[in-house]
């Protein structure tokens, strides 16, 4: 009798296990369909033309080298948040356009639902398997770095990673816009928990995104950067003997800068 129980109680379980995943699976149809939605009207208001001929085209037109990877931080709860449906179908042109195969991008929030998780494998995408706090090194590959509306330690601890000649010309970021963040931040606090993006700020060419009625939450403040090689080169050489991995002790707002927090909400882009 009791190995009856056993396995009633087994296929209990199993059955419990098929029905989250039935239901995942139901609701994720219905985030694909969305999803679909968000991309057609993007077409369709035309700000995807406006933003693909304003920067995408002016960044890797001519010689520079496409980027064969991408790397998505921050996307947020598309799944029910429009603002990070919207940022995730531009993602999506934004790939067919630069023809990288949705297999070599990949993504991390600490938010993402395990439907939205299902949704992204449906798209052909790649999960992160662990929090990276922005530390992605390109291993010589250029790369594609998606991070509309991230926090700043997050865009600074990208450039340590990859602080060299050889990798920062390979690095293309899509994200706050930098002139905003030298904007906002008094420089002192600027040079003290930001410093590699102090540093390359003035070598960094950048290309904000058009301001649009329908997705001026979405995309506000957000710039394409890529960084030439000729202007890094300016440089001082003592510039990248320097290179001490940054700390936050100081700082507020790290978003999903530390391993060990978690972060709920919508988005941390609707904040």
């Amino acid at each position: 009798p009791s190995g009856t129980g056993l396995d009633m109680a087994a296929a209990g379980r199993r059955r419990r296990r098929r029905g989250r995943a039935g239901e995942v699976a139901e609701d994720g149809g219905a985030v694909l369909r969305r999803l679909r939605d968000a991309r057609d009207d993007l077409l369709s208001s035309g700000f995807w033309a406006a933003s693909a001929g304003a920067s995408v085209r002016a960044r890797l037109g001519g010689s520079a080298e496409l980027p064969a990877r991408c790397v998505c931080y921050g996307l947020g709860r598309f799944g029910g948040c429009p603002i990070a449906r919207d940022q995730l179908a531009f993602l999506l042109l934004l790939l067919e356009e630069l023809g990288v195969p949705p297999a070599r991008c990949s993504l991390f929030d600490p938010v993402f639902s395990e439907r939205e998780a299902a949704v992204l494998g449906e798209l052909g995408l790649r999960l992160l398997p662990e929090n990276e706090e922005g530390k992605h090194d390109i291993e010589g590959s250029a790369t594609l770095f998606y991070m509309v509306h991230c926090g700043n330690a997050l865009y600074n601890n990208l450039l340590w990673r990859n602080w060299s000649l050889g990798a920062l010309p390979k690095l293309v970021i899509i994200g706050n816009s930098f002139r905003g963040i030298e904007e906002r931040l008094l420089p002192r606090i600027l040079r003290r928990d930001y410093s590699y993006i102090a540093k390359v700020l003035k070598v960094t060419e950048e290309v904000a995104l058009p301001a649009h009625p329908r997705y001026l939450d979405t995309f506000n403040d957000t710039s394409i950067h890529w960084f030439p090689l000729e202007k890094l080169q300016e440089l001082s050489p003592e510039i990248w003997d320097f290179v001490e991995e940054p700390t936050y002790e100081d700082c507020d707002n790290l978003e999903i800068i530390r391993r060990e927090e978690k972060t709920h909400g919508c988005s941390p882009i609707a904040a």
